[in-house]
C-alpha cells in the first residue's frame, strides 16, 4: 500500500510542473485524495458492502467535487488535475 502511495505521488510530481514537492502534493491535490478514496471504496464494492461504498465515495465527492463511482475500475497511476466537476461512472 505505501508502494503504491509513494507511486501515486511521484507521479504527480512528474506530471504537473506546479507541484513542488511531495508535502505539496499530500495536502492540495484533490484529485490524488479521490483516487485514493476511490481505492477504497472500490475495495467495499467488490466485496459486497455497496451502501458504505456510495456513501463514502459522495464524502469524498463532497470534499474533493470529482465523483468515481465505486465500482469503476481505474488503472494505476491515474491523475486528475483540475478535476472539480469530473464525474467517472461504474462503466468507465
Amino acid at each position: 500500500m505505501l508502494r503504491t502511495i509513494r507511486e501515486d505521488i511521484q507521479s504527480v510530481l512528474k506530471r504537473d510542473p506546479a507541484a513542488t514537492g511531495t508535502l505539496s502534493v499530500l495536502l492540495n491535490y484533490p484529485g490524488l485524495h479521490a483516487v485514493w478514496m476511490h481505492r477504497v471504496n472500490h475495495w467495499l464494492w467488490g466485496r459486497g458492502f455497496r451502501l458504505p461504498a456510495r456513501f463514502l465515495s459522495q464524502v469524498s465527492r463532497h470534499f474533493t467535487g470529482i465523483e468515481i463511482h465505486p465500482g469503476a475500475t481505474v488503472g494505476r497511476r491515474l491523475f486528475i488535475d483540475h478535476g472539480m466537476g469530473v464525474v467517472i461512472g461504474e462503466t468507465a
